[in-house]
């Protein structure tokens, strides 16, 4: 469909397409349709009613799917009166919205970033309209809209201001009383009297329930159909349509039928514990056969074909027959094949052989144009088609002109080549027409465009902030559980402040202006032991940390200067022969991906050894920049070994490589324990005389055994498997060769800073354009939904995992496995296993002899598993969230979509931790958060192999936040950095007057807590102005207190570069002391002194006492600031 549309959008620019999806769910589902389906259902169907009302003459195309048009819609008339529109000037009312919002499908939140959402903030209401790009702010001044603008969801600032927008339903299931009472009567009359169904109970009490929307017909009075909506329209039908159709039909029909014997068995046995599953009759939901074909009556049909029609057919069956006369334009496979065997049989690296490709594209064309046709070439996207026309105009392929639609062609000259961005696989030849595609010419490049990509960290940011009942780390007092947000009365004034609680009940308050001298210990379920107050365990605990930071930080920087004045072989590639080889690659390059392979070949030529560290992502293409730098190695005559931990990686890398290199003069060989001795004996000897150029295989490269000739390139994959004695091999291996360590293990962002400048390091964040996002699913435990799921995978030619938490479980599962899909062969593995029979179970699953996997989360660092796209995690609710995200992202690595269930027991309560995690696993359905995850479950998967095993203890003796800057400031004290941020202290500022953030400005505490958080952060002037603005934007005018919140913010900034520890001010001025009795620059306070003689003095105590009369709180704010900004001039003068 999407394809569709961008062809329609440049061969036809001026018809109007509006797509109509299909609910992305499956029939009698658990889940409910995904929120952006809906909302894009949503949007076209109140589009499509109020189009038919104004009779707007624009054309118009409305694009769907079989699955779409078989499913009955509401009413039109229901769609109509449920829309509602605003401007600037409309009278809002608050508690009327409130009500709009829960009878249409609309969710409360603290902060809206999904469509479908909302927040009310006092006089300040975002919304998240259906169908929209970006949500919107109404400002409202009583109950009259003042302003309206758009929003950014990712950083919540305004974009545009804008004057009216129509507010459409979020769901096709509304919660209004009539609604509600025809559903409660409805279900009754269909099911009779129910007690046990959960479904019924929350419809009932006017709550949402996950899957209600497959009880549509209950809902509604009557339903219509998308035909129904558009009366005369002609219909256009797919040549496969009523294949399609017939196979939908029963589908639904064997999905009704398996909910049916379900109950019939259940109520038979009545041992299951799962709640009921009532299915509507199919034809209440779905239209039939018969109905479908009445639907097309009176309507001008046509049907697409990619055949030509035998003569006679159109008196027969259709009323006419038009033939395009297209043909499918012939790809170039075959004189890329000639090519490939042409380069395979070349005995030297230099003697590469012609490329006759592009001469036998030019030819083509201009053989075509010279017959008259008009030419054009396709590319799937803005960066593909510049990297075409780059690579068409070094092959002398000429007068290339871009094109943006089929009007600019008629105004190219009669030899020139349009070159177009149209997503179409495979070209074609008409009269007066040649269109060659990108797939045609460079073969198979799946590539899609860029999405809309969510901003994971504003989701993981959600459960990241300290909760009710976390355990902090206070710099000065050590390991305490937050309590809570408590305001005090500090000089008369109300002050907002963190309570935390200490051993023995102890309890410490926190001013939030000084909130960055917490830190999260860990996640919620790390097991800890609180601190004492006063006592003298975490001080202790510090300086054993520090004293060992300090270690690690030299021993890094050593490696360092090591490092920089080691010389190696600088490897140079010609670009022409460099370009055709990155062509090949079937995807395009990320940008992370693109800046990761520069720096990398800049390494290379450097001069100096390299030695990167690149991370990502499962699946993020960490391969492709290995394989880009072994082959500027071997083009430069050099030699380049890849070491992997187990044999069946050295057995996929060695695919890849075959693979990719395939039709390049170069010599691939593996050597583990699954090549046989003689053979082994041969790749040996080839790597000591030179004949092999690129090796794979596991730590048996690394034996004494084996000698290179030149070996130039050293690629590590996964560095963190190999043992104490394989590192060592290694360092000796490193001293003038070229080291790529590749890893999908996270690094926290901030441990990545404290390295920076010790080990190059890349991070790839960004998923391939390529990769379909995993669909995923959090619902309850349902066999029937359990069977489907794999069956599905099953039939089409995939595997599946299943997880447990724990390795008791196994058994169970297997057998309810067995009894379930017994059609399916299951294999099981657990860390319990010997290494050799879990390698074994592992091969027998990636060979693809057993059709599921059941397993603990062990598979979480697992194998590349192609055919693996369904994962069923079982008790979701007992793993962490990087444990989720790091499982699913196991599946999901090919073109197919991959489906992830997360499955919860039916008869427990979940924690609301537990409940949080889901909720962010199922909002993370894009790619490319595991390092922002990772910085946050760091206790589960972290930088530890970086560092030494010991990371683990140190983590857990002072919290995973504290560890990392203590790091970050170690490392930074030993490259010779002055001012290295210190953390250890934080000024005190009393000014006396009131300084938080007010509940009625902002309500939800969570959001408050995080603000002072971010607030805390702010580090210079031009933050805090861009801080102050965001919250006008999002919560209105500034209170006075938030006002002094952010001076006192700005005063502490000056305070800590004047070293000054403490301000207490009064009406008849203040007193300062300064941290350890000292001040950087002591002459240029002396003379500030004494040029103030009788209102400013020093005692001898070191404190310093100025007099002022500031009897107003503002003339005291602004005194104190100005007080210290002088001092921090002074001490920095």
């Amino acid at each position: 469909m999407a394809a569709m549309a961008d062809a329609l959008a440049f061969f036809a620019p001026d018809i109007a397409v509006v797509s109509f999806p299909a609910w992305d769910c499956l029939p009698y589902d658990r889940v409910s349709p995904n929120r952006e389906i809906a909302a894009e259902r949503i949007e076209a169907l109140t589009f499509l009613a109020t189009a038919a009302d104004k009779q707007q003459s624009k054309r118009l195309v409305v694009l769907t799917s079989v699955n779409a048009a078989l499913q009955r819609v509401p009413a039109r008339t229901v769609l109509n009166s449920a829309a509602r529109r605003f401007a600037i000037g409309s009278r809002v009312n608050i508690d009327e919205m409130g009500e709009f919002f829960s009878r249409n499908g609309f969710e409360r939140v603290g902060t809206v970033r999904e469509p479908g959402e909302y927040a009310v903030r006092g006089g300040i209401l975002d919304i998240f309209p259906p169908g929209a790009n970006l949500p919107l702010r109404l400002d409202l001044f009583g109950d009259e809209i003042e302003a309206l603008r758009s929003f950014d969801p990712a950083t919540q600032r305004s974009v545009e201001t804008i004057d009216a927008f129509s507010l459409k339903p979020a769901s096709e299931v509304f919660l209004d009383e009539d609604s509600v009472a025809r559903f409660r009567s409805g279900y009754r009359e269909a099911f009779g009297s129910v007690t046990d169904d959960p479904l019924y109970l929350a419809v009932s009490e006017g709550r949402k329930q996950i899957g209600m929307e497959h009880w549509l017909p209950l809902f509604h009075e009557s339903l219509e159909t998308i035909f129904d909506y558009l009366p005369g329209a002609s219909v256009t039908l797919d040549n496969d349509a009523d294949q399609v159709r017939d196979g939908r039909l029963e589908t639904i029909a064997d999905y009704y039928d398996a909910r049916m014997s379900f109950i019939q068995n259940r109520n038979s046995q009545d041992t299951n514990s799962q709640p009921p599953y009532r299915p509507l009759p199919a034809d209440s939901l779905y239209l039939t056969a018969r109905e479908f074909e009445k639907a097309l009556d009176g309507r001008l049909v046509g049907q697409l074909s990619p055949f030509a029609a035998p003569e006679g057919i159109a008196s027969s069956a259709y009323a006419e027959v038009l033939s395009v006369g297209a043909k499918r334009v012939p790809d170039f496979a075959a004189v890329r094949a000639q090519a490939a065997a042409a380069a395979g049989s070349a005995p030297k690296k230099d003697d590469i052989p012609v490329d006759t490709l592009f001469d036998n594209l030019n030819a083509r064309l201009k053989r075509d144009i010279s017959e008259g046709r008009r030419a054009l070439i396709s590319a799937f996207t803005q960066g593909s088609r510049e990297r075409l026309g780059q690579l068409l105009g070094d092959h002398n392929v000429a007068n290339i002109t871009p094109v943006e639609n089929w009007d600019e062609t008629d105004n190219l000259n009669d030899s020139a080549i349009g070159l177009a961005v149209l997503p179409i696989e495979h070209g074609f030849t008409s009269d007066d027409l040649i269109l060659i595609t990108e797939q045609d010419i460079l073969g198979e490049r799946i590539v899609r465009p860029d999405r809309k990509r969510k901003r994971a960290e504003d989701f993981i940011a959600d459960v990241s902030e300290i909760a009710l009942g976390d355990l902090v780390v206070h710099i000065e007092h050590g390991i305490g559980r937050y309590n809570g947000l408590e305001t005090l009365s500090v000089m008369n004034a109300p002050h907002d402040c963190l309570r935390l609680v200490y051993a023995g009940d102890d309890k410490l308050y926190v001013p939030v202006e000084n909130v960055e001298v917490l830190s999260r210990y860990g996640s919620g379920d790390m097991p800890a032991t609180l601190d004492r107050l006063g006592g003298a365990a975490w001080q202790a605990r510090k300086a054993r940390m520090k004293s060992r930071m300090k270690d690690i930080a030299n021993e890094l920087i050593k490696i360092a200067a090591q490092r920089t004045l080691r010389p190696a072989v600088k490897i140079e590639v010609p670009d022409g022969l460099y370009q055709e080889f990155a062509a090949r690659f079937p995807y395009t390059e990320t940008d992370d991906q693109a800046h990761a392979i520069a720096d990398t070949l800049t390494d290379l030529k450097s001069g100096n050894a390299m030695d990167r560290l690149v991370c990502g992502d499962v699946g993020f293409g960490k391969t492709e920049i290995a394989l880009r730098a072994a082959f500027a190695t071997v083009m430069s005559g050099g030699q380049v070994a890849v070491v992997v931990p187990t044999t069946l990686l050295a057995r996929q890398h060695f695919a890849t490589f075959l693979e990719r290199f395939s039709g390049v003069p170069v010599r691939i060989e593996q050597l583990s324990r699954l090549v046989t001795g003689k053979a082994a004996d041969e790749v040996r000897a080839g790597l000591a005389n030179g004949e092999v150029d690129i090796v794979v295989g596991t730590h048996a490269l690394l034996s004494k055994s084996i000698a290179f000739k030149k070996l130039d390139l050293l690629i590590v994959d996964e560095e963190q498997h190999f043992g104490v004695t394989h590192k060592e091999r290694l360092k000796n291996l490193k001293t003038d060769v070229h080291v790529l360590t590749l890893t999908a293990t996270p690094i926290p962002r901030t441990l990545q800073m404290a390295l920076s400048g010790v080990k190059e390091m890349s991070l790839i964040g960004t998923p391939p354009v390529d990769r379909l996002a995993v669909r995923t699913f959090v619902m309850p435990f349902d066999e029937v939904m359990i069977r489907e799921a794999i069956m599905r995978e099953h039939f089409r030619g995939g595997q599946t995992f299943y997880v447990c938490p724990r390795v008791a479980d196994l058994d169970d599962i297997a057998g309810q496995l067995r009894r379930l899909v017994p059609e399916i062969k299951i294999a099981m593995a657990h860390g319990q296993m010997g290494t050799r029979a879990l390698e074994d179970v592992m091969t027998t699953f990636y060979e693809g002899s057993a059709n599921l996997l059941l397993s603990t989360q062990i598979v979480e660092s697992g194998l590349d598993i192609p055919s693996a796209n369904t994962m069923i995690i079982h008790r979701a609710d007992m793993f962490g969230l990087a444990q989720l995200y790091q499982l699913r992202g196991r599946i999901g690595r090919s073109k197919l979509r991959a489906y992830c269930y997360l499955t919860l027991p039916n008869d427990r309560k979940l924690t609301d931790a537990a409940n949080k995690r889901l909720e962010v696993m199922q909002s993370l359905d894009t790619l490319g958060a595991g390092f922002s995850l990772a910085s946050h479950d760091l206790d589960i998967r972290g930088a530890g192999n970086l560092l030494g095993s010991e990371q683990s203890g140190h983590i857990r003796e002072v919290g995973v936040e504290l560890y990392q800057h203590m790091l970050e400031e170690a490392v930074a004290v030993a490259k010779g950095v002055e001012n290295a941020d210190d953390r250890e202290w934080s000024p005190q500022i009393n000014v006396g007057i009131p300084v938080l953030i007010p509940e009625k400005y902002v309500s939800d505490l969570g959001v408050r807590l995080g603000l002072y958080r971010r607030i805390a952060e702010l580090k210079s002037a031009e933050e805090t102005e861009g801080f102050a603005a965001e919250l006008i934007d999002r919560f209105g005018t500034l209170p006075g207190e938030v006002e002094n919140l952010l001076q006192i913010v700005t005063i502490k900034r000056h305070c800590r570069r004047a070293n000054v520890e403490k301000i207490d001010a009064g009406p008849k001025g203040a007193t300062l002391s300064f941290r350890a009795n000292s001040f950087d620059n002591p002459a240029g306070l002396i003379e500030f002194v004494s040029s103030d003689v009788g209102r400013t003095k020093l005692r001898p105590d070191h404190t310093m006492v100025v007099r002022r009369d500031w009897t107003r709180g503002t003339d005291r704010l602004r005194g104190v600031r100005q007080l210290a900004e002088k001092l921090a001039t002074i001490s920095t003068g």
